[in-house]
């Protein structure tokens, strides 16, 4: 089923195939016992194994290293080019998730886009609360310059869409300094707004199949301390949009973050930014990462892809 995409549109709804309709039903049912359950430290193993359970890429490999000292996984496609990469940043709302999770979600975004990528492991809360995390973004960031890649382009999901989107400010504003150019971000249903205004945590409060304000506002709390939601290295909703790269966002209909996604597109666009939002209808967060289930997760990888690959290319 195509989309009604046109390259003039700032936001493209994609239509619900009716097979992953069906799909989408089992997830929710799977899940209904856990929606807005207060998270707890234990719970990171469990997410990981999720992450872990993602379809393989083929053509693929990975290995450990390190990058600006923070350590990670790199991603590498049966092809790619030297001076060019993509930093991923993981999900797991600032306080769970790993590189080694997410090697294989990666490698089908680095597959697609023949670039090969670098999975950071930043570090997490409560442990080390804000800004710990962001420090580590831009670490990385520098290290891949130095390291002699000229070409970058940062991607995320979720908190680690957060934390792209928190990088690509900072470049823009030149608050960090590299010797390669940031061409473009990527980001799944990125956390934006930690002041959770967004309208939809309350349009999207039944629709969404695993998060509830109030988790999400005690994550949150967790995350910064006593530091202000307003803070632009917090929420790149608040952060410096003008300058910035080629922007580009999938989130589903079905998430309480959905307002999120819009908001910043609308922001970036009216400060003159190329924006383009992708909203897959009836989709929950992390639909990306249902490869080989979902329809819709390959449509919207195959997208960021050529995102990607059209940006990379000098």
């Amino acid at each position: 089923m195509r989309s009604t995409e046109s390259p003039e549109d700032l936001v493209v709804i994609h239509p619900l195939d009716p097979e992953d309709a069906s799909t989408v039903d089992r997830i929710r049912a799977a899940v209904r016992a856990q929606k807005g359950v207060h998270w707890r430290i234990e719970a990171r193993k469990p997410y990981d194994a999720l992450l872990e359970s993602v379809a393989a890429p083929d053509d693929v490999t990975f290995e450990p290293g390190t990058v600006g000292d923070v350590s990670g996984v790199w991603v590498y496609p049966a092809s790619s080019r030297p001076d060019q990469a993509i930093l991923h940043f993981h999900g797991g709302w600032f306080h769970a998730g790993s590189a080694t999770a997410y090697r294989h979600l990666v490698g089908h975004i680095a597959a697609r886009a023949a670039t090969k990528a670098f999975v950071p492991d930043y570090r997490l809360a409560p442990e080390h609360p804000f800004p710990a995390a962001v420090a580590d973004a831009l670490a990385t960031y520098r290290g891949m310059g130095d390291s002699g890649i000229r070409r970058i382009a940062v991607t995320g999901d979720s908190a680690g869409g957060n934390l792209a989107l928190v990088l690509a400010s900072c470049v823009a504003g030149k608050e960090v300094s590299a010797k390669a150019i940031l061409v473009g971000a990527a980001v799944l249903s990125p956390v934006t707004d930690l002041t959770l205004s967004g309208a939809s945590y309350e349009t999207r409060a039944e629709a969404d199949p695993f998060f509830t304000k109030q988790q999400v506002a005690e994550l949150v709390h967790s995350y910064l301390g006593s530091a202000d939601a307003n803070d632009p290295l917090a929420s790149p909703l608040q952060g410096r949009l003008s300058g910035l790269p080629p922007i580009c966002i999938h989130v589903g209909d079905d998430e309480v973050l959905l307002d999120d996604s819009r908001r910043y597109i609308e922001r970036a666009v009216a400060e003159g930014v190329d924006a383009r939002l992708d909203v897959w209808t009836g989709m929950p967060h992390g639909f990306v990462a249902s490869i080989g289930t979902l329809k819709a997760s390959a449509q919207a990888l195959d997208g960021i892809g050529r995102f990607l690959t059209e940006r990379l290319q000098p």
